[in-house]
């Protein structure tokens, strides 16, 4: 069974900085890509930042020079660190993993976590 536990949310004032986290428990899964996407109320969800196996990234021109991902591959964890905060980066954020099971001729399929909500206050 797989689970993105994520960790890091909350409030901080515009300009500060925060940071969240997200472990995968997937055993017997290989991923190849995790990341972060955020939906803020009323708008649809949307990518912040994805990092893939081959440690490329996909970063959202709207977060570009404030946000970086990073990870460590042995706890199957991606970090976002946010710095900059403005108020249009409240959003609830959504842990993303692509991820296939090994051995099954499958290809990848996409997994959430459960979100944690950053709200940038003025």
């Amino acid at each position: 069974q797989v689970q993105l536990l994520e960790s890091g949310g909350g409030l901080v004032q515009a300009g500060g900085s925060l940071r969240l986290s997200c472990a995968a428990s997937a055993s017997g899964f290989s991923i190849s890509a995790m990341g972060w996407y955020r939906q803020a109320p009323g708008q649809e969800r949307e990518l912040v930042t994805t990092i893939a196996r081959d440690g490329s990234t996909n970063v959202a021109d709207s977060v570009k020079g404030r946000f970086a991902i990073s990870r460590d591959i042995a706890k199957n964890t991606v970090y976002l660190q946010m710095n900059s905060l403005k108020n249009e980066d409240t959003a609830v954020y959504y842990c993303y993993a692509r991820m296939s099971l090994r051995g099954s001729g499958l290809g990848d399929f996409s997994y959430w976590g459960q979100g944690t909500q950053v709200t940038v206050s003025s």
